[in-house]
């Protein structure tokens, strides 16, 4: 497996997202079957796991500790704070990244995963309460004692990540981006990363499933799927996009490649140091996520790629409007701004 640097830190140019073998779809692994496939991603030359206090709570953090204790000089772990949960019950009251609550969530997530040091800690949401100052500050002691290597942040206005990496230097920014959802390239993050060095760790490169061309039209969401609520996956939009897939199909075809190896493939052409953290349950799908590695472009396919896409409409929104309101925020100022 090739690597990239996020900021000084090197991963796997494909990582695997954990969230989803255990939280927010309707199909979910069990612990063993999912510290099997974490353990048959490192086998592949997968160093990059991501994983977050907020997914299950708490219970996919145990699960990646589990798969990847044995294999700790191996990878490099990310996790995330930035909520504020119940320790007893689990409930999710919101947004918080007041320092305590920061010094709470990596306390826990340490234990959780059984490691000394957290390699990436985000911020996973911007709390419009709490100047970024003072959570890049409580970052860098943490850093500082130990407890966390790279500091980064998911979903940022691009300000607010300005004003963080003055503080403490962000190594990544985890957002949504694929040839699906491209607004890094317009609302300043990925100008920001080019100046600054940071690097880009995509989340949904797939388009949450759509990408693979798996979800025809007449795809039906299961039970308990986050996908139900998002307007992207109405039957209606889900119609209409289909020619997003086609395009893929073609590009495919030329390639060898399947729909999914190709979107992959095209992140990885945007920049050298974007790393995709695509999530699956199925080694079959790992693989395949995989061999987008080997995939390479030409100046004229990538053109020819971005003149057919931007010819398709795309239809729905990515998120529902309660998600999409935690998302490009833009910090209070603190002492450093004021």
């Amino acid at each position: 497996m090739q690597t990239r640097k996020l900021g000084n830190l090197d991963v796997s140019a494909i990582g695997l997202g954990c969230m989803g073998m255990s939280f927010s779809y309707a199909t979910k692994l069990s612990p063993k079957d999912g510290v099997a496939l974490i353990r048959a991603a490192v086998e592949r030359g997968v160093t990059f796991f991501d994983t977050a206090e907020v997914y299950g709570p708490f219970t996919n953090e145990e699960m990646v500790g589990e798969a990847l204790r044995p294999l700790r000089d191996q990878v490099v772990i990310a996790t995330k704070f930035g909520f504020d949960i119940d320790f007893k019950t689990g409930e999710n009251r919101g947004v918080s990244s007041r320092p305590e609550r920061i010094r709470q969530a990596v306390e826990g997530s340490l234990k959780r995963l059984g490691i000394d040091a957290i390699d990436l800690l985000y911020q996973h949401r911007v709390d419009p309460n709490v100047p970024i100052e003072d959570v890049a500050g409580t970052v860098k002691e943490l850093i500082a004692e130990g407890k966390v290597k790279h500091f980064g942040m998911s979903e940022p206005g691009v300000q607010t990540l300005r004003r963080a990496h003055a503080v403490q230097p962000v190594a990544a920014v985890q957002n949504e981006y694929s040839l699906w959802w491209r607004a890094v390239e317009h609302n300043g993050i990925l100008a920001a990363c080019d100046e600054l060095g940071i690097g880009l760790v995509p989340y949904s490169p797939l388009g949450k499933g759509f990408l693979t061309g798996a979800m025809g039209k007449d795809f039906k969401l299961g039970d308990g799927d986050f996908r139900k609520s998002v307007l992207r996956f109405s039957p209606e939009a889900l119609a209409k996009n289909q020619a997003f897939i086609e395009l893929l199909k073609r590009v495919a075809d030329d390639k060898g490649a399947t729909p999914a190896q190709i979107a992959l493939a095209w992140l990885l052409a945007q920049r050298p140091y974007i790393a995709p953290i695509p999530g699956t349950t199925k080694l079959h799908r790992l693989e395949e996520n995989l061999g987008a590695a080997k995939i390479q472009f030409s100046a004229a396919e990538l053109r020819d790629i971005e003149a057919a896409a931007a010819r398709i409409p795309i239809e729905g929104e990515r998120y529902s409007p309660q998600q999409q309101a935690m998302v490009g925020r833009e910090a209070p100022l603190g002492k450093a701004g004021a």
